[in-house]
C-alpha cells in the first residue's frame, strides 16, 4: 500500500490528458523513459503510479484536496511569475501532484538534477500550461519553466526565479522584501529593507542575485561588505541570528561616499 503524505515536488496543470485512461498514461510514461508502475494508496480509488528515472523514484497522481488548497492562486501567501492561472484551473483533474522521494538539499546534488529531469519529461508529456513549486509557494508559465530548468541542466546555473519567490512585507514599519524557497538550497533566507527611493523591482533584482550565491556556493556563516550592482554601491551581509525561526540572511544595501 502506498501512502503519500508530504508536501509535493511541484504541480503540474496539464489539462489535455485530463481523460486519458490508465493505459494512454502508462504507455505516455513509458515512451518518456521513467518505467512506470502502478499503485495505488489507502483506501483511494485514484490511480498513482510509481515512475523511476536517474536514480531517482517519484510518484505522481492528480492532485488532492490539500494540494490544490496550498496552490490556490487568489490566497495572497501564493505567488506567481509574470503568469495567471484560467479560471477554471482546479476543474477536470488536470492537476497533477509530483511527489519524489529524495530530499532536496542542493540544487547541483544528483538527485535534485535527477528530479528536474523527470520534470521537464513530465511537461512535455502533460502538454503542461502552468507549474506550481511548493516550496516557493510560487506559480509559472510551464513553457518557461521548462525552457529555465532544461537550460541549468545544461549550464548548471539555477533558475533562481523560478524557484524562489521575493514577496514584499514589513518589519518595525520599514517595507522589506523577503525571499520564500531559498531555504531548500541553502538553508537560509534572505530578507532586506527598500532603500529610499528604490522600486522593488530594483531590489529584487540585487537579491535575487544573492540569492543564487548562495544556492551555489553555500549559507553565509560570517558578516561581510561587498560591493553591489552599480558603481558606488554596497551590501552589508549580516549571518542568521541564533533566535531566528527561520535562518534568515540580513542584506542592506547603500551607496558609498
Amino acid at each position: 500500500m502506498l501512502s503519500v503524505s508530504s508536501k509535493p515536488f511541484a504541480l503540474i496543470l496539464g489539462p489535455s490528458l485530463s481523460a486519458a485512461s490508465p493505459a494512454a498514461f502508462e504507455a505516455g510514461f513509458r515512451r518518456m523513459g521513467l518505467k512506470p508502475e502502478r499503485a495505488v494508496g489507502d483506501g483511494d480509488a485514484t490511480p498513482r503510479y510509481r515512475l523511476h528515472f536517474g536514480g531517482v523514484a517519484a510518484t505522481i497522481a492528480r492532485a488532492g484536496e490539500a494540494e490544490l488548497a496550498e496552490a490556490d492562486p487568489h490566497d495572497p501567501a501564493t505567488s506567481s511569475l509574470a503568469t495567471s492561472l484560467p479560471a477554471d484551473w482546479r476543474a477536470g483533474g488536470g492537476c497533477w501532484a509530483l511527489w519524489c522521494d529524495e530530499e532536496a538539499t542542493s540544487v547541483q546534488a544528483p538527485a535534485m538534477r535527477a528530479s528536474f529531469q523527470m520534470m521537464v519529461l513530465l511537461l512535455d508529456l502533460f502538454d503542461a500550461s502552468h507549474v506550481f513549486w511548493p516550496p516557493a509557494r510560487l506559480w509559472s508559465d510551464a513553457p518557461q519553466f521548462r525552457a529555465a530548468m532544461a537550460e541549468m541542466l545544461v549550464s548548471g546555473m539555477p533558475p533562481v526565479l523560478h524557484l524562489v519567490a521575493f514577496r514584499r512585507g514589513e518589519k518595525g514599519g520599514e517595507a522589506v522584501v523577503r525571499t520564500r524557497g531559498l531555504m531548500l538550497f541553502a538553508g537560509q533566507e534572505i530578507e532586506a529593507p527598500i532603500p529610499a527611493g528604490w522600486t522593488i523591482a530594483d531590489l529584487v533584482k540585487r537579491v535575487a542575485r544573492l540569492a543564487l550565491d548562495l544556492m551555489l556556493n553555500g549559507p553565509l556563516l560570517e558578516a561581510q561588505e561587498t560591493r553591489g550592482l552599480q558603481p558606488g554601491e554596497t551590501v552589508r551581509l549580516r549571518p542568521p541570528d541564533r533566535g531566528d525561526a527561520t535562518p534568515t540572511v540580513r542584506a542592506e544595501f547603500g551607496r558609498g561616499g
